[in-house]
């Protein structure tokens, strides 16, 4: 990743903050529903007082906030304050490389991946504020756009309970894409995209999302089944830990289009899935692994293969506005995943806000993300955690 300007840093502080706001309604997948929704923030703050903001994955455990926040605070405190990295890119892999062993001891290799991920967009927002730079655009190739292109976004989380008014809700505010969770038996899923169908018309492109609600033979069924929906893709049909080979088998036995990568992690893997027939549309999410050092290079990667990049996000409001400058920069067709659901964290975290206008967001020059939170405005979400 070669880039304009000088990438050296070093953080003196980082601040770690865990906030929870009520779900309604909650949000319903297959293997959970979420009553609240939490948000872990990272801050970085380096000698000169810039700073830069972070958000970690932590959906689930639906208690896991708390105890992400805590390894935050005592893993990656000792080894970011006080040091000096040439670039994000240089931490990210300093990080990871030095949480490897203790990944392996404790069994937890998400939970430190993630914060690990959390602070690599905070570090890179410090980067490109310090140039007074937008983030999407430091991250563009050296010859990269003055403006980039209005960055497509899709409503997610439709819930299968009455969905469609959910979905006719979000195309009055301006969506043009839409994605709806499936995975709760044939019938009342074909029920609930036939009523989404009807509300949001024949065209609108369609998604479902069945986060890992099958085996293979119940996968290959629903795909065929679903087909007479006209939809998009088709999300996460089998469990993530599914071989390329499985995913490529699917893609044969059944007519739709196949997407994932959430639950992906390491470019090795990613790699072997984009190289493989199976998984079209790309999805990692750069709060749960690889920030924007190693999502930027995922989606490239996944371009190169002809594949569509579509960032994965279902949190709060820092972690959204980096997706947004995560596909502004890696560029090509393709959505951001935006909640449809209410959640009080997407806009005190990110202020201001985004403005959405046939479907998409345009960025602008605001440096690095060009958001901060309100943390006066969201006080009454924020949970004191002992340690942190």
């Amino acid at each position: 990743m070669v880039l304009p300007i000088d990438t050296a840093l070093a953080v003196e502080r980082l601040d770690v903050f865990v906030l929870r706001a009520p779900a309604d309604p909650p949000v319903q997948t297959s293997f959970g529903t979420m009553r609240d929704r939490p948000a872990v923030l990272l801050r970085v703050v380096d000698a000169h007082g810039v700073f830069g903001w972070g958000e970690v994955w932590c959906n689930f455990p639906v208690v896991g906030a708390e105890h992400r926040a805590r390894m935050a605070a005592t893993y990656l405190r000792p080894l970011v304050c006080g040091q000096r990295f040439d670039s994000p890119l240089a931490c990210f892999e300093a990080l990871t490389d030095k949480l490897s062993v203790l990944a392996l001891q404790c069994g937890e290799p998400g939970t430190l991946q993630q914060i690990v991920a959390g602070l690599d967009v905070a570090v890179w927002d410090l980067v490109a504020r310090r140039a007074a730079m937008p983030l999407w655009r430091l991250l563009s190739p050296a010859a990269g756009p003055a403006r980039p292109a209005p960055v497509a976004l899709y409503a997610s989380g439709i819930n299968p309970t009455q969905p469609e008014k959910l979905a006719a809700a979000k195309l009055a505010e301006g969506y043009r894409a839409f994605k709806m969770k499936v995975g709760f038996g044939a019938e009342r899923d074909a029920a609930n995209l036939q009523a989404v169908r009807d509300a949001i018309g024949a065209d609108a492109p369609l998604m479902v999302d069945a986060n890992q609600a099958w085996n293979m033979g119940e996968a290959i069924a629903a795909g065929r089944r679903m087909e007479r929906f006209g939809l998009a893709w088709l999300e996460e049909p089998v469990r993530a830990d599914a071989s390329p080979a499985d995913w490529a088998r699917l893609a044969v036995e059944q007519p739709l289009v196949l997407a994932g990568g959430e639950n992906l992690a390491g470019m090795p893997q990613f790699a072997s899935f984009i190289g493989a027939r199976g998984m079209s549309v790309v999805q990692p999410d750069l709060g749960k692994w690889g920030g924007f050092s190693g999502c930027v290079q995922v989606g490239r990667l996944a371009l190169q293969h002809g594949k569509t990049f579509c960032p994965h996000w279902l949190g709060a409001g820092i972690g959204l506005t980096a997706s947004f400058h995560l596909k502004a920069a890696v560029g090509g067709p393709g959505y951001v995943e935006v909640d449809a659901n209410p959640n009080p964290l997407r806009e005190v975290l990110a202020v201001p806000g985004f403005a959405l206008s046939e479907g998409a967001v345009q960025l602008d020059d605001r440096p690095g993300l060009g958001v901060v939170p309100d943390l006066v405005a969201c006080r009454d979400f924020i949970v004191e955690v002992p340690g942190t």
